[in-house]
Parts: structure tokens; C-alpha cells; sequence
């Protein structure tokens, strides 16, 4: 049974990509404290990297085993591996390359240089995950028109519900080609954290906390055990007493 969502409002997007880096560190020292190993799902976009960067700046980011870590991903474009577009490469700039990580435990999507079709790394990528993932944390962005991943309003991803990982093609933000992760996917992880900020986002975000996923993908966006939805002042705006 997916999680009813908890939203926390942080003062501004700086604020925020603060405190979600804090969040992320405690949860991830926590449950390895419990279980010896933790996994994460990270997510692009302006807050997202934001996000990875504040963690690297961290103190407090060698309470973390960085070696006992799952690193996957939510979505990614198909576009070679080298392009500053890929989620992978600004993902490691930020972060990934300041830590020592297991780089076996360190799972990206395929690029559109690796000689896999979309349909091929997605089919690879979901066999990677397995039947029931079941992340620790896992972390999504948001776009003004809701989606998440790169699960976008009308399009048949949407619907998916047989496999992990799908090819999306046609998306409406550049570039056209992606893969991504389906909702059983991201339902099953522990936690499912959608982080959103400005103005342009508060009608996505009041849409994905009142109405259905096929409508507004965030709607989706749940998680077994905990949601959260975090927050600055100006996506919260259009929620009823924020």
C-alpha cells in the first residue's frame, strides 16, 4: 500500500537542495547502520544536482559507506555517453567521482552509443533491477507539466505495468529519446521523494498531490513505506494552506 504524501517546505530552492542533502546523508548512514547496505535512485535536474552537490560539500557525507551503496537511476536521455545531458555524467561531476564507490554497485542507463536500441537498454536495465527493486530512497524531480522520470502526461509509459524500465520516444522536452522507470518500479521503492522548485511548478505540484497518475504523472509518485514531497515557498504556493 503506497504512502500518503508529506509535504515539507523549505524557504528557497538553495534551502532546499540543502536539506534534501541532509535528509539523503541520515537516511542512507541509517539504514546502513540496520542493514549494512543501502540503495538510492537519483534523479537529474536543476534541484536534483543541486542536491548531489550539497552532499558532496557535506561533513557529515563520510558517515556514509560509500561502498555498501546501490547507485541507480530514474530516468536517463539517449544520448551518447559522453554528452553533458546524461543524468550519469552530471551526476558524477557533482558527486559520484568526490566518493569512493563500488563501481559494480554503480548502475547506469545505457547510452545511445553503447549499440543497444531505447527498447534494448531499458529490456537490460530492468533485468538488472530484478521483479521487486525495492530502493531505500528513491528521488524525482518534477516538471511543470507533473511528469516524473521521464514519464510524461498522454504517453503510453504511463500505463506500463509488466515491466521495470521502458524506451520513451517523442518525450516534449529535448531530447525526444529516453528511458526510464515505470511506476511499478518506482512504487515499489521504501521511500519515493519528489523534489520541486519555482513558481512554474505549483500547479504540477497541487495536481500531484489531488489527482490521478495518468493525469498528472506525480500523482504516481508514492512509496511503500514513506512520500515525500520537498518543497521551496514557490512550488508549495498552490497547495491549500502552505
Amino acid at each position: 500500500m503506497s504512502a500518503v504524501p508529506t509535504v515539507l517546505v523549505h524557504r528557497d530552492p538553495g534551502v532546499l537542495a540543502q536539506a534534501v542533502a541532509a535528509r539523503l546523508i541520515t537516511r542512507l548512514v541509517d539504514v546502513q547502520a540496520e542493514r549494512g547496505t543501502a540503495s538510492v535512485v537519483l534523479t537529474g535536474g536543476t534541484v536534483g544536482i543541486a542536491t548531489l552537490a550539497a552532499v558532496a560539500a557535506s561533513p557529515a557525507r563520510d558517515a556514509v559507506d560509500w561502498r555498501s551503496l546501490d547507485v541507480w537511476w530514474g530516468d536517463e536521455r539517449f544520448v551518447p555517453a559522453g554528452s553533458p545531458d546524461r543524468n550519469e555524467k552530471q551526476a558524477r561531476e557533482a558527486l559520484l567521482d568526490a566518493v569512493d564507490l563500488d563501481p559494480k554497485r554503480v548502475h547506469p542507463m545505457a547510452a545511445s552509443d553503447s549499440g543497444l536500441t531505447p527498447e534494448e537498454a531499458a529490456e537490460r536495465y530492468a533485468a538488472n533491477l530484478g521483479s521487486a527493486p525495492e530502493f531505500d530512497v528513491l528521488m524525482l524531480g518534477m516538471g511543470p507539466d507533473s511528469h516524473v522520470a521521464s514519464l510524461f502526461p498522454g504517453h503510453a509509459a504511463l500505463q506500463v505495468s509488466d515491466r521495470m524500465a521502458v524506451a520513451v520516444h517523442d518525450s516534449p522536452k529535448p531530447p525526444p529519446t529516453r528511458v526510464s522507470l515505470t511506476f511499478p518500479a518506482i512504487q515499489a521503492a521504501r521511500e519515493v521523494w519528489v523534489i520541486a522548485s519555482g513558481a512554474e511548478k505549483a500547479a504540477a505540484v497541487r495536481l500531484g498531490l489531488t489527482c490521478d497518475q495518468l493525469s498528472a504523472p506525480a500523482a504516481g509518485a508514492r512509496g511503500v513505506e514513506k512520500t515525500l514531497f520537498l518543497l521551496d515557498r514557490a512550488a508549495a504556493a498552490e497547495i491549500p494552506g502552505q
